[in-house]
This record gives C-alpha cells, sequence and structure tokens, in this order.
C-alpha cells in the first residue's frame, strides 16, 4: 500500500466563528477582528489563497491552535468590502480541504503551514450510490419546500451534478444546519460516506421543521380564530355604537356570568343558565329572542338560592309572641308550638303543612303573620281567592308574550329567603276553567315528598320548596278537593264567646284603632257594658271585623268632638251608646213570656256564628196536606216529611188520631223567611213541633233542642255545637238537648255556658218528647230510656287551657 503524498504551503489563516465553508462554494461575510482583517488584506495582497478554519469555541478571541479544528478550506479572496465602523465585508471562494499542520504566527494575524487534499475524482458508480443520491434529492425537495427562505433555483445547481462529493458540499453549504455537523460533513474525505453523512443530518432537519410546521399550523389556526373573533366583535361594537347600543352586550354578557358564579348554584341550574347566556351573546342586542333571555336570566338570579333566614326554635319566646298578639285560640297556639318543639329536637324535619278553617274574622290571617314573626322566618302571602288559571301557581312557559314565573316563586321572590312563611289565602275558593286547574297544580307545591323539585314552567329548573312553612287558610273545607285537603293538617278556628271579644277589644282593638285616631286613653274612655252592648247590639259575627270598625266609628264620633269643642275626653257608656251609633242593629232574641203549643226553640249554626232558630206548626182542618215555608232547603224539607212519617208511625203512642194525616193540614214555617235555612239538625224540633200541635202540648219556654231525626225515631249527630249553644245561652234558654253522640262536644264549649246551661243527651225522639212536653210515650214493645240530665259544669272534665 502506498501512502499518499499532498502538497503543503505556508498562508495566511482566519478563523471562523459559527460559519463553515465548503470547497467549490463561493460565501461572503463579516470580518470584524483585526488579525482576521489583516490575514486578509495579507493574502489580497500577496495573491496567496487563505486558510479557513473554524473555532472549536466560538467565544475565544484569540485562538491558538488547539482552539481550532484540523481540518478546514483552502480559498481564494475574491472581494474585500469595506463597511462603516472598522467591519469589513469579504466574498471567498473555497477551491479544496485543508489540513492544519500547525501556525507559524498568530500575530499580527495567523499563519498556518497547509496540507491540501484535493477531492477524490474516481469513485465507483453503483446502484447504491445512485439511490443515496435520489434519497437525497427527495429530502433536499422537501426540505425545500418546508424551509422559508430557500427558492427552488438551489435545487436546480443541485440536480445538474452526479458527484456525491459535491451534491454533499452544496447542501451542506446552503443548509442552515448545527457548525458541529457541518464540520463533521467537511471532515469526511470519503464522498458516498460524506453524502450518507449529510443524509441523516437533512432527515434530521427535515422532521423539525415538520413539527415546525405542525406546530405554526396549530398556532396560526388558533390566532386565525382569535383574529377572526376579534375582526367580528369590533364589527359588532362599531355596529352597536351606529345603533346606540355602545358595547352594552359584552358588559351585560360578563355581568351575567360573574352574578352566575357567583351564586352558590346547583349544577344542573349552573349549566342551564351558562347555555342560556351563551345564547343571550349570540343575540342581536335589540332582538326579541334576547329581550325574553334577558328577562329569563334576571327572574332566575334574582331568586334567593341558597338563601336562609336563621330561624328562632324557642317555645316560650313563641308562646310569648303568640299570647300577645291573639287572646284565645288555645288550640291553634298549641299546635305551633307542638311544631317549634319538634323542630327544636329535630331541627331536619320537613312538610309542615297547616291549614286554618274558620269563619271570617276570627284571625287565621293574622295568627299566620304571629307564627312568622316568633319563629324569625319572612313571610309572603298569595291570595288564591277567584284564581282559576294553573298557570298563575306554575307560571307561564318563557316564550310566551307577557310570560311570568307562578305566584309560588313570585312570593319566594319577595320573601328573598329559601325558608320563609308562604300564606296561601283563600284555598277554598280556587276555581277552575279551560285553563286548567290550579288546585290540582297545588297537590306538587303542598306535598313534602315532591316540592323538593319543583319546577316553575318559567324556571325549567327545580327549585327546593322543601324548606318553606305552608299555612293555608280557608272558611269552609266543603270546596277543598279531597286530595289537596288530605296533605294539610287542618285547625278549626271556631267562633268567639261575647267574652272573648269583650278581652280581644279591650287587649287589641281598642289600643289599635285609638293608635290609628291618634287618640289616648286619657281622651276616650271606653265601659266593659259599653263593649258588651256593642257586641250584643250592633255586631253579629263569628270573628271581630265588624266590631273593629264599630269601635273605629266611636274613635271618629270622639275624635269630632274633641276637634270641634272644648271637650278634652269622651266617655263612652251603655246609656249615650245609641246615641252616639244610632239604634242597635239586632235585638237579642227574647224567650215568649208563656208556654206555647207548636212553637220550639230550635238551634242553627251560620256562619257569623249560631243562632236560635224558631220552629212553628200549626194544625187546622184538611185533607192532609203540609205546608213548609221559610226558604227551606233540599235537606230540611227532607228532614219534615221524615218526622211526619214517624208521627205517622207511633200515633196510638203518642196520642195522636190515626187519621190524622187524612183530616188534617199541618204547616211548618220558620220565621226569617227572607232568610235561607237548610240542614238536618232541625229534625228533633220538626218533630216536637208538629207532636205539640197535633197534641195540644205546650212546649217548656226555656228548652231548646238540636239533632238529626230518622224514620225510626233515632236522634243523630250535629256539627256546630259550640256556636248553638253559645246562641242558646245568649238567648235565656236553660235546657238544651243534643244527640248522645255529641255528648264529646259538650269538653270544648266554653266554660260559662257550661255553667249556665242544663244538657240533656237523647238517643230517641221519645226522650225528647218525654224532655220537652212532658209526654209519656206508651209502647209496651219498646222500654224507653228515661231522659237523663248531663253532669253539671262542675261534673264535666275540665276544658283544655
Amino acid at each position: 500500500m502506498t501512502m499518499t503524498t499532498y502538497e503543503t504551503a505556508v498562508m495566511p489563516a482566519l478563523a471562523l466563528r459559527g460559519l463553515t465553508i465548503f470547497p467549490n462554494m463561493l460565501l461572503h461575510f463579516d470580518v470584524g477582528r483585526k488579525s482576521s482583517i489583516k490575514a486578509l488584506d495579507e493574502a489580497m495582497t500577496s495573491g496567496q489563497p487563505i486558510f479557513l478554519v473554524s473555532q472549536r469555541d466560538l467565544a475565544v478571541e484569540e485562538p491558538k491552535g488547539e482552539d481550532l479544528y484540523n481540518i478546514g478550506t483552502v480559498s481564494n479572496v475574491r472581494q474585500i468590502l469595506r463597511l462603516p465602523g472598522d467591519n469589513v465585508r469579504v466574498m471567498v471562494e473555497g477551491t479544496c480541504r485543508g489540513r492544519l499542520l500547525e501556525l507559524t504566527q498568530t500575530e499580527p494575524h495567523l499563519a498556518a503551514r497547509v496540507e491540501e487534499i484535493p477531492e477524490e475524482k474516481q469513485f465507483r458508480r453503483s446502484a447504491r450510490t445512485e439511490a443515496l443520491i435520489r434519497q437525497t434529492y427527495e429530502l433536499f425537495e422537501s426540505y425545500i419546500e418546508l424551509a422559508p427562505k430557500m427558492t427552488p433555483d438551489v435545487l436546480l445547481s443541485v440536480l445538474s451534478s452526479e458527484d456525491p462529493g459535491y451534491i454533499a458540499d452544496y447542501i451542506a453549504q446552503n443548509l442552515p444546519m448545527r457548525p458541529n455537523d457541518k464540520q463533521v460533513i467537511l471532515e469526511e474525505l470519503r464522498p458516498v460516506r460524506r453524502l450518507e453523512k449529510l443524509c441523516q443530518s437533512l432527515r434530521r432537519e427535515v422532521e423539525i421543521l415538520e413539527l415546525e410546521h405542525e406546530m405554526q399550523g396549530k398556532v396560526r389556526d388558533q390566532l386565525t380564530r382569535s383574529q377572526r373573533d376579534y375582526v367580528l366583535r369590533e364589527q359588532m361594537k362599531v355596529l352597536q355604537q351606529e345603533l346606540g347600543e355602545d358595547g352594552q352586550g359584552d358588559s351585560e354578557i360578563a355581568e351575567y356570568r360573574q352574578k352566575i358564579q357567583a351564586l352558590k348554584l346547583p349544577q344542573e341550574v349552573a349549566d342551564k343558565l351558562n347555555k342560556e347566556v351563551g345564547r343571550l351573546e349570540k343575540q342581536p342586542y335589540s332582538s326579541a329572542e334576547a329581550t325574553v333571555l334577558r328577562n329569563y336570566l334576571d327572574t332566575v338570579l334574582e331568586l334567593p338560592w341558597g338563601k336562609r333566614t336563621r330561624e328562632r326554635v324557642n317555645v316560650e319566646a313563641a308562646r310569648k309572641v303568640l299570647d300577645a298578639d291573639h287572646y284565645g285560640l288555645d288550640k291553634v297556639k298549641e299546635r305551633i308550638l307542638e311544631f317549634l318543639a319538634v323542630k327544636q329536637l329535630s331541627p331536619q324535619i320537613r312538610g309542615q303543612i297547616i291549614c286554618l278553617v274558620g269563619p271570617p274574622g276570627v284571625g287565621k290571617t293574622s295568627i299566620a303573620t304571629s307564627v312568622a314573626k316568633a319563629i324569625h322566618r319572612k313571610m309572603a302571602r298569595i291570595s288564591l281567592g277567584g284564581v282559576h288559571d294553573e298557570a298563575e301557581i306554575r307560571g307561564h312557559r318563557k316564550t310566551y308574550v307577557g310570560a311570568m314565573p307562578g305566584r309560588i316563586i313570585a312570593a319566594i321572590k319577595q320573601a328573598d329567603s329559601c325558608n320563609p312563611l308562604l300564606l296561601l289565602d283563600e284555598i277554598d275558593k280556587l276555581g277552575n276553567d279551560q285553563r286548567g286547574d290550579p288546585a290540582s297544580a297545588l297537590l306538587e307545591v303542598l306535598d313534602a315528598e315532591q316540592n323538593s323539585t319543583f319546577r316553575d314552567h318559567f324556571l325549567e329548573v327545580p327549585f327546593d320548596l322543601s324548606d318553606v312553612l305552608f299555612i293555608t287558610t280557608a272558611n269552609t273545607l266543603d270546596t277543598i278537593p279531597k286530595p289537596l285537603l288530605d296533605r294539610m293538617e287542618v285547625i278549626e278556628l271556631t267562633s268567639y264567646t261575647d267574652e272573648e271579644k269583650v278581652q280581644i277589644a279591650k287587649r287589641h282593638l281598642i289600643p289599635k284603632e285609638f293608635k290609628r285616631h291618634g287618640l289616648s286613653r286619657t281622651q276616650v274612655r271606653l265601659s266593659d257594658e259599653a263593649i258588651r252592648t256593642l257586641i250584643r247590639g250592633y255586631t253579629r259575627e263569628s270573628g271581630v271585623r265588624i266590631l273593629e270598625r264599630q269601635i273605629a266609628a266611636l274613635c271618629r264620633k270622639a275624635a269630632m268632638r274633641i276637634v270641634s269643642g272644648d271637650i278634652k275626653s269622651v266617655t263612652i257608656t251603655e246609656s249615650n251608646l245609641e246615641k252616639l251609633l244610632g239604634i242597635p242593629r239586632y235585638h237579642p232574641d227574647h224567650l215568649p213570656q208563656t208556654e206555647q203549643v207548636g212553637v220550639v226553640n230550635g238551634l242553627a249554626w251560620t256562619s257569623v256564628g249560631g243562632e236560635l232558630l224558631e220552629v212553628e206548626a200549626a194544625v187546622v182542618a184538611g185533607t192532609g196536606k203540609v205546608e213548609l215555608t221559610g226558604n227551606l232547603g233540599d235537606v230540611m224539607k227532607e228532614s219534615a216529611q221524615a218526622a211526619l212519617t214517624y208521627i205517622r208511625s207511633r200515633a196510638s203512642q203518642l196520642g195522636v188520631e190515626p187519621d190524622f194525616y187524612k183530616t188534617k193540614d199541618i204547616h211548618i214555617h220558620f220565621p226569617e223567611g227572607a232568610v235561607p235555612k237548610d240542614g238536618p239538625s232541625a229534625g228533633i224540633a220538626i218533630t216536637t213541633a208538629m207532636v205539640s200541635a197535633l197534641t195540644g202540648t205546650p212546649v217548656r219556654r226555656e228548652l231548646a233542642m238540636t239533632g238529626e231525626v230518622t224514620l225510626r225515631g233515632r236522634v243523630l249527630a250535629i256539627g256546630g255545637l259550640k256556636e248553638k249553644t253559645m246562641a242558646a245561652y245568649r238567648s235565656g234558654i236553660r235546657t238544651v238537648l243534643l244527640p248522645k253522640d255529641n255528648e264529646k262536644d259538650l269538653e270544648e264549649i266554653d266554660q260559662t255556658v257550661r255553667a249556665g246551661l242544663r244538657f240533656v243527651p237523647v238517643e230517641q225522639v221519645d226522650q225528647v218528647l218525654a224532655e220537652a212536653l212532658d209526654l209519656k210515650v206508651c209502647d209496651p214493645g219498646v222500654e224507653l230510656a228515661q231522659p237523663h240530665a248531663a253532669p253539671q259544669a262542675a261534673e264535666l272534665p275540665a276544658m283544655r287551657q
């Protein structure tokens, strides 16, 4: 094997930083170091080539032999251009590779002994080499397509050559590769091997460019979307400014999103609202759809989501509040305090729905107000009287014109609390028509198992009503649907006695009216007897509303006298009451002075309390006709027919002519014929009046009776006993006949009334006749129970307080 020898020569040297030049290539670059400029000048002056070699470390300012690579390029200086600031731009052409043998000098410029390495010209053309060249072409084409600054002209210069060494040098010179990678290709003297190394570097560069393009594409897409949205928003702003809407939409959307985020909403509700905000964002500001969405969002966001008042669960404190606001109503107060006691032991208890039933003016609405004050809950009142549209309860769909939530959600919004006390007033006066049944819509509201997810048609999202305390009021239970009534606990408020009205007037009504009319207790004095006369002669009601109005009338009269004259105080007594208010409107029922035939004192219940109801019967010669007068209902007429049949079946035992129904006409009349009357409780009174008229036996004067009669003469239970006995006591009655089955109800009667009346429970009409007519009914086949008196007040169980 023979060693190849190359020519050596000493020539100026220039150290390159971050730059590599290949043979047969033109390159221009800037030179700034003084030693490098001197080396260029020397080469240009002497006509010598210059040796260009790269530094290993770019930071070295004055490189030595060990700081330079061994292989560089012997080049010719083609052009030198002086630049401002002592810089030089030079154009060089590489001729061949050279090996640095040694540095002969370092001052004033570098000079080196260089061994020139000519390019290997002869190589074996093979399929592998051809495949390598083609692969290089493909990679270089891909690189040119991907590289931003490469032009297709570069590719033409490569395609015209078949020399693998030249191809490798040319591509390496034009690729922005790392200096170390270029140096590796420069140091490779074998052309085919050099091309292989270039392929590896080129493949890596193509992959890097592809990744760069992919990332740039993603960034470009994002920027394109952002710029598109920005442009569209700017256009919208310009349009809004032209329309006079100056960017209201953006601030409004941001405000809605901020409110939704600030509220502690259930996830389902938050998702729904965010969806609606997204829809609003896409709508023109003044469109009809935007108005609907804006109204919907405002309504939902104004609801007290998760906002609760802290209850005061203290039984004794609540008792004081209830006693201070209301006199009597012991059963109602007891039930409310029981609820609070359970609440104190089990704070999580739910589903409390109370229905207060009673005549007008007895304090149903005011007791609900006192309960709210006692337990520190906010209160909202919903009047259901005359409501006949289901949408009033559940709301309208938000797409309807003028849509709004139902009264339940509106009351929650008004109370500004998730646990208020909702008063559903006049629930017995709900109506229905073709637009739905509101009573059926209330079934969900008043059901503790369902109302935790109550869905109003307007809201379209569930709202929890399980923490709401519902109190409903009604005058009667007859018109409330049974399924709705089944969801409520009924508490009855009965009529007030005269003594209770006196206490209510003294404790509540009079101070209230004095304050309203600007009067003091020193200016107006109202005696107890005047109050009692006012109650008896000027009012006839179960409650105290008319009494309150009459007291207000007295206050006006007193105010007029004080203002118009020198009088400083007015005293109202029983004697001057008629002068102030006029003739009494009502007169107490007076008993007849003597006992009469065919006149019986019955007892009736009305919506304003109990009344004494006279039953008159007269017998005249005729053909057996029965006449009923007095504006009677069907039930009362049927009671008269039942009584007549009973008398006919017992005519011989009662001492009545057996054919009286053929020879006598009977006329039964109820005075005050303009007042409608109905009900079965006058049955025994009609029977007694007819027997008295047929036998000519007078009826006891100080006796009254109530009870339903059957064809067999049984006496059945009735209702309203408290009001009826109160009317009897007020009218001077001494003895009251009542059904045996009602004996248990005597416990609820006022203590004063129980002490002033004698009660006789009866099971058969025979007992009634024996007590009222002193008539002994003779029937060998029937053993009659002797009438017995009820125990006196001292013997009866004590009335619950």
